[in-house]
């Protein structure tokens, strides 16, 4: 048990920080990037303990570590999750000039999410009382069970998602016409988004800038002024590229200056506009790039025969030597070649994986184990390294499932996960979605686990039966929800909620479009505009400096690409 924390801990700790460091913004303190490592570290803890637990329970060990390890990774989450991080949120949120006013904004803000616990919690202590049922666990195990209810439920659906999107988009992707024809509109729509950022971000140092000239340095909110004054100084110090174009005033822009509160709106607008623009500079830039180095890939699989089955790059001098030309071919093989099989591979290899799990799930209502996880981790045997890893690779995909979910719905509505420019107050709610839904993927997953007999692992017995915390659905509810899930992922697979919705018309604004829906053929001011990039990228130009004029212009783009009437981006290989 002991190898399998030697190696999965170092690892855990490994991607942590590898995952912050990619992600957190220039602008993220470090308490900050602190507790959600913290977070996300105890958060997949969890996930490792189970394979621990299960290969302890079925030798019947000793589980006082198991135990130990269960209750600090648990409560840490739990804390975190209900009330350091949405604390810190607020915090981080606020505008305010003083720490006491952050935090007294933070509270204020956190007043109706506390309220919201705090009557679920007490409505639950009711119900325990009104039954006078007897609980193994205690209250705190019935409390337990109550908070993750939730999270067994929702995650179900997120699961199930995740669990046919992702095989699906991974085999989408590997065809490089789909993908070219995605990134083509997705770069469209990122460069009219970054122009509509940049404009944005103009405004509010516009709007900062007017206010401060017609404020009087005898004033009394002049101390604030400043603040935010050196806080635009500093911020065009940092990108001297950034020229501010097309700020405007609107109505109420110039009321800033009544008062603390209205100051402090004024640096939150401007911190959330900046943080917004290069937030969408780097999706830009990423789908730019992307995009480009597939015409690359394109180009030379078509040119193979020509250049010798040697990859070419529009990025990179050529390589010299006999080692170059080697490393030349090997970079061709993998790109043009391998990558795009092995994508294939893997999607079937996850659809099959989505396929057991949904095995699994939908066979636990009759009691016939036809989980594929649990008769392989009985047929291991004693052999503790199999019998963790067949546990640890199907949990892990299925946290992989619900996160994915998880990321995209919310990405759409709450938060944004963008490489190094990602903002404290993302982190910190992505962090607390991911601590949430830990011990409820986990619970989950040691449903499917049937180890025969009365056996109970460690974390089952110290999470309480989630039967009793929902009474309205009698004994079952642990083999109900599951099947509810099976047949969701099943309607989410064929479409079918998105042709109900395409039938009635005027629900389109409920839909979660997917990305290939609506595009036909490339988009013709999205291959403009890699056109441009490449030109620019050539001229020693960065990616992403000269389109802020250009975007602003695609509005009456209407030429189809396929009829030729736009040309398509071409270059030379030398």
């Amino acid at each position: 048990m002991w190898v399998f924390y030697l190696i999965s801990l170092p690892l855990t700790l490994g991607m942590v920080v590898v995952t912050l460091r990619y992600f957190a913004g220039p602008a993220v303190p470090r308490y900050v990037v602190a507790t959600v490592g913290y977070a996300w570290f105890c958060s997949l803890s969890i996930i490792i303990l189970v394979p621990a637990d299960i290969w302890t329970t079925l030798t019947g060990s000793a589980k006082g570590g198991i135990g130990f390890f269960w209750s600090w990774s648990y409560w840490s989450t739990f804390i975190l999750t209900w009330a350091v991080v949405p604390t810190i949120q607020g915090y981080e949120d606020a505008g305010d000039f003083t720490v006491k006013e952050r935090l007294k904004t933070s509270i204020h803000m956190n007043l109706l999410f506390y309220s919201i616990v705090g009557a679920i919690g007490l409505i639950g202590l009711i119900l325990l009382l009104i039954m006078h049922r007897a609980w193994d666990g205690g209250i705190v195990g019935f409390a337990m069970a109550c908070s993750n209810t939730f999270g067994l439920v929702t995650g179900a659906f997120l699961l199930g998602f995740g669990l046919s999107e992702i095989p699906r988009n991974i085999w989408k992707n590997a065809d490089w016409s789909h993908r070219q024809k995605v990134l083509s509109h997705r770069v469209a729509k990122m460069a009219v988004k970054l122009d509509g950022a940049h404009q944005e971000y103009s405004n509010a140092i516009v709007v900062a800038q007017a206010t401060s000239n017609q404020m009087s340095k005898r004033d009394l909110l002049r101390p604030y002024m400043d603040i935010i004054d050196n806080m635009v100084a500093q911020m065009l110090r940092e990108d001297p590229s950034f020229k501010p174009s097309g700020g405007r005033f609107g109505e109420n822009d110039m009321d800033y200056d009544t008062d603390d509160k209205s100051m402090a709106t004024l640096r939150r607008q401007l911190r959330r506009a900046h943080e917004e623009y290069y937030r969408c500079k780097s999706e830009y830039m990423t789908c730019v790039m992307e995009a480009l180095k597939l015409e690359d890939t394109i180009k030379n699989y078509e040119c193979r025969d020509a250049n010798g089955w040697k990859y070419v790059s529009s990025f990179r001098e050529s390589r010299s030597g006999t080692l170059g030309s080697l490393l030349d071919t090997i970079e061709f093989i993998w790109r043009c070649i391998l990558r795009k099989q092995l994508q294939k591979a893997f999607a079937v290899v996850l659809g099959c994986m989505s396929a057991a799990i949904l095995l699994a799930e939908a066979t636990l209502l009759p009691s016939v184990d036809l989980s594929l996880f649990s008769i392989l981790i009985k047929a291991v045997g004693k052999q503790e390294v199999l019998v963790q890893v067949a546990a640890f690779v199907p949990l892990m995909y299925m946290c992989i499932c619900t996160y994915y979910s998880l990321f995209k719905i919310g990405m759409l509505m709450f938060y944004s996960l963008t490489p190094r420019q990602t903002s404290s107050v993302s982190l910190l709610m992505i962090c607390s979605m991911v601590a949430r839904y830990a011990p409820p993927i986990s619970y989950n997953f040691l449903n499917l686990i049937r180890l025969g007999g009365n056996a109970k692992t460690t974390f089952e017995k110290r999470m309480g039966n989630i039967d009793d915390a929902v009474p309205f659905f009698g004994r079952g509810f642990n083999r109900i929800y599951p099947l509810i899930m099976v047949v969701y992922t099943l309607l989410v697979a064929s479409n079918f909620f998105g042709r109900v919705i395409d039938f009635f018309g005027s629900w389109k604004r409920f839909k979660l479009q997917r990305e290939e829906e609506n595009i036909d053929g490339l988009d013709p001011s999205g291959m403009i505009i890699l056109q441009k990039e490449r030109s620019w990228i050539e001229q020693g130009y960065k990616v992403g400096e000269q389109v802020i004029p250009l975007a602003r212009n695609f509005n009456g783009v209407s030429t189809d690409i396929e009829s030729q009437n736009v040309p398509l981006v071409r270059f030379h290989l030398h």
